[in-house]
């Protein structure tokens, strides 16, 4: 496996920084409620191994109370719900995240434009 030692190395980061203040972000404690091997964590974390799948990734996240796309985004991977809400519309959702990038709109434009998305619908 070719391992990502970026993914690895911010895994390592947010758990040890956790550790430091509760146990349970020990490095078996942590994979085991993760649901991965603690042979197979230290190997993701030291970049030999590729970041575990989706699901597990996002049990991660939450465990580190980080958002979980970010850290999808870092191993190279989506959240498993993405590629089903772009099969429902395709054309439309295509046609709007490349004119997203096109326009170049910034993190913050996006989230402006949820927000404003959100609350024009409520129900």
């Amino acid at each position: 496996m070719a391992g990502n030692k970026a993914f690895g190395n911010r895994i390592r980061e947010l758990r040890e920084a956790k550790k430091r203040t509760d146990p349970k972000y020990s490095l078996r404690q942590f994979a085991q409620a993760a649901g991965i091997s603690a042979t197979f964590l230290s190997k993701v974390e030291t970049g030999e191994f590729d970041p575990p799948a989706p699901g597990k990734i996002m049990k991660m996240a939450e465990l580190l109370g980080v958002d979980s796309d970010e850290l999808l985004a870092l191993a190279g991977k989506v959240d498993p719900e993405l590629p089903e809400i772009i099969r429902e519309q395709p054309k439309a959702m295509a046609d709007f995240l490349r004119t997203a990038r096109e326009k170049k709109l910034s993190g913050e434009d996006i989230r402006a434009l949820t927000r404003t998305i959100r609350e024009g619908r409520k129900t």
